[in-house]
């Protein structure tokens, strides 16, 4: 259960990243669409392609999801707001260190700010709160839940990192003279890293916990010392060498039975009831309209 309300949250957070684009576009369009319909968003040849099909196309293909995602928030607000259900910083904090050191793939939260993370996981977790909230489940069955799954709530020290990679020596000490006359990291990884896949992350790594296997053991012992927002000399490996930036730390931590059990309660409740973790089922109470129609093609 822990897992699939996790992969809800990078829904989300995906979702948000749609709606961000969209909004940026549609915004002007709708301040002079006459205007926007002549512009040019790219050209194939001598074929323009105009900026107001690039809109259309973006909203044929993410426009309803965009929308439901954006009224199911809406919803929770008002119904937690109606119904008196709270959730407490501590709660946030610890779902952001769960989902950060479960999920945390490269380029996954790099790009959204503390608090766009903090209002997706405030409201995936009011939604469970909502959908639980008149649910009974017994202390004796959350203290052998627990027990049989202490795993899911222990995290591991965990490390945001961004790497550039060299081939030698000089160049990651070139690299680093480099950071310290003010050259962005982002910047520097995309135009010199070896590595394709991080580089046009502008080096994102991810979070990477520290027994993890896949990554370089110099990495973790070298992050282990590194102060965060603070970057690294060259680090040698089996491959080269490399510079690393620590965006942030977190340090592993096994969560008490009395931690999390509100969240357990949760977890056992949803399961009982079987009900979908979606905010459409409280359309209905606040008198939802829903007057999206996709444009058909002419």
């Amino acid at each position: 259960m822990p897992k699939q309300k996790l992969r809800a949250i990078i829904a989300g957070l995906a979702f948000l990243n749609l709606l961000t684009i969209i909004i940026f576009v549609i915004k002007p369009l709708i301040i002079s669409k006459s205007v926007i319909g002549e512009e040019t968003a790219a050209k194939v040849g001598s074929k323009d392609i105009s900026r107001e099909a690039w809109i259309n196309e973006l909203e044929k293909r993410y426009g309803e999801d965009v929308l439901e995602e954006m009224v199911d928030k809406e919803v929770v607000k008002q119904a937690a707001e109606k119904y008196k259900v709270k959730i407490s910083d501590k709660e946030v904090d610890r779902e952001l260190k769960m989902m950060k050191t479960m999920y945390g793939t490269a380029g996954q939260t790099v790009n959204k700010s503390t608090a766009q993370l903090r209002q997706e996981v405030q409201s995936s977790l009011l939604l469970e709160k909502l959908l639980t909230k008149d649910v009974s489940v017994s202390g004796t069955v959350m203290e052998k839940y627990y027990d049989d799954n202490k795993d899911l709530y222990r995290i591991p020290t965990t490390y945001h990192l961004s790497h550039i990679t060299t081939s030698t020596n000089k160049q990651a000490e070139r690299i680093r003279d480099e950071l310290a006359k003010g050259v962005s990291f982002e910047v520097l990884a995309m135009e010199k890293s070896m590595d394709e896949f991080t580089a046009n992350q502008g080096g994102d790594m991810g979070y990477i916990s520290q027994d993890n296997e896949q990554v370089p053991k110099e990495y973790i012992s070298t992050a282990k010392n590194l102060k965060v927002n603070k970057w690294s000399g060259p680090v040698k490996t089996e491959d080269g060498w490399a510079v690393l930036y620590l965006h942030e730390k977190i340090e592993g931590k096994q969560y008490k039975y009395d931690e999390v059990k509100e969240k357990i309660r949760r977890q056992i409740a949803l399961e009982q009831i079987q009900a979908p973790v979606s905010g459409k089922i409280f359309w209905d109470d606040f008198d939802v309209e829903w007057f999206y129609e996709l444009k058909e093609e002419k």
